[in-house]
């Protein structure tokens, strides 16, 4: 089943042959056989069943007087709220009965709590449904203003529906291709209304994202030691997603540290320190101006030597001067591979979901400076410009493997093409 049947299909009604079947599999066909009793033996019956009913008041009648004379012999005794807390330090309950007592308590709060808690805990499809909601309304605004203002489908429907994807910062190509196959399917299917292609509209994007299946979104866990090199340029919320996903892995039982080597940035050095001391974690840091190849060596061997399950490394984005930092992320390399051969498992680019298709720009920039393994798509929840997905898949096809909901610190998560999917497109059709 591809990706759009998984997310928007519909699911299929059970076959004519098989309700009949169940139907007369359940139907009940047995008779009573129970033989019929003679008029004597109803008779016998009725008469037994006076005489039990008859036990029974007898009965009853005994049991109520036991309970006027256990109350004659024992008073009941009242205790007031008054009496209770001028006794606080009283222990006469015995312990089988505070036993019982306590685990009232405990079995109905817990009955009381778990709802409100349950409530309070945001599911990852609730947060790509929170995060997603301006991209998919600014979207779908504009997709219906467009289907309103079309009555047939001719070249400048398709003119007008290309436009409208670039607006959507699904990226130029995305929009081309799109469109192009479109027009084949309106052709294909002998479409003359717009409302006809609405459908294949988003099946197309889902298509276009969901390519061979082939997502490549789980992020490269070693048995060992985890490095993860951060690029991107300033701005765009590269250390704060570093501080975030150190506190999440460490909240997941693994042992964080973090590597400073944004050593000519000031403040992306003190950030991550603050960050480091928030969440409770290590961050190697180097003087003023100090190498950042040197800092990386530090962290690498202390990371080594502390059995550090994940390091990360924060390091600059000058991309201004692309040969400075080409030249920079090169040594880092050499260095990270000098103690771990097979490292870094994970070069992550930071880009900032709200520049649209500047994200686009930047993204072919860094793949050109060093190979990129995936990216970590930030602020994604406080913009219209979520499509760029689909332009990054479509045009570079680096996979997204993380990704900003908001501010707050758990506000970050594995990216999941589903959940996006669903996310961006639900409502639209």
């Amino acid at each position: 089943m591809g990706l759009f049947d998984r997310l928007f299909g519909k699911k299929e009604e059970p076959k004519i042959e098989e309700v009949v079947k169940e139907a007369l599999e359940n139907l009940d066909l047995s008779e009573d056989t129970e033989p019929a009793l003679t008029e004597a033996e109803e008779v016998s019956q009725e008469e037994a069943e006076v005489e039990s009913s008859e036990e029974t008041l007898l009965q009853e009648e005994e049991n109520q007087d036991a309970v006027e004379e256990s109350q004659d012999s024992e008073p009941t005794v009242v205790v007031s709220q008054e009496e209770i807390e001028e006794f606080p330090n009283s222990e006469k309950v015995e312990e089988e009965e505070n036993f019982e007592y306590e685990g009232t308590v405990e079995e109905n709060s817990s009955e009381v709590l778990e709802p409100e808690r349950s409530q309070l805990e945001e599911t990852v499809q609730e947060k790509y449904d929170r995060s997603l909601k301006k991209t998919r309304t600014g979207f779908g605004a504009r997709l219906n203003a467009f289907f309103a203002n079309f009555r047939s489908v001719d070249e400048e429907f398709f003119e007008e529906l290309e436009e409208l994807l670039i607006m959507s910062d699904v990226g130029v190509q995305v929009a081309s291709n799109l469109t192009e196959e479109l027009r084949y399917e309106a052709k294909l299917e002998n479409a003359k209304k717009p409302d006809a292609l609405r459908r294949v509209i988003i099946e197309k994007l889902v298509e276009l994202y969901e390519k061979d299946g082939n997502y490549d979104e789980r992020i490269r866990f070693q048995d060992g030691l985890t490095v993860m090199l951060f690029v991107g340029v300033n701005g765009v919320g590269k250390t704060t997603s570093i501080g975030k996903l150190a506190h999440r892995y460490k909240q997941s039982g693994k042992k964080i540290m973090l590597v400073a080597a944004d050593t000519f940035r000031a403040g992306a050095v003190a950030q991550l320190a603050e960050w480091g001391r928030r969440v409770d974690v290590p961050v190697v840091t180097g003087p003023e101006k100090a190498d950042p190849a040197s800092v990386v060596f530090d962290g690498m061997e202390c990371a080594v030597a502390e059995g550090i399950d994940i390091l990360m490394i924060d390091t600059a984005g000058r991309l201004q001067n692309k040969d400075n930092l080409m030249a920079e992320l090169e040594k880092i390399g050499r260095i990270i591979k000098r103690v771990v051969p097979e490292a870094p498992h994970e070069t992550f680019l930071a880009l900032d979901a709200s520049t649209g298709q500047n994200a686009l720009v930047q993204a072919k920039e860094f793949s050109k400076i060093t190979p990129l393994t995936g990216i970590v798509l930030t602020k994604i929840d406080g913009t219209a410009r979520g499509g760029v997905v689909l332009a990054i898949r479509e045009e570079l096809n680096i996979p997204v493997k993380l990704i900003g909901f908001g501010e707050k610190i758990d506000d970050i998560g594995e990216f999941n093409s589903e959940n996006f999917m669903k996310g961006l497109l639900e409502g639209l059709i």
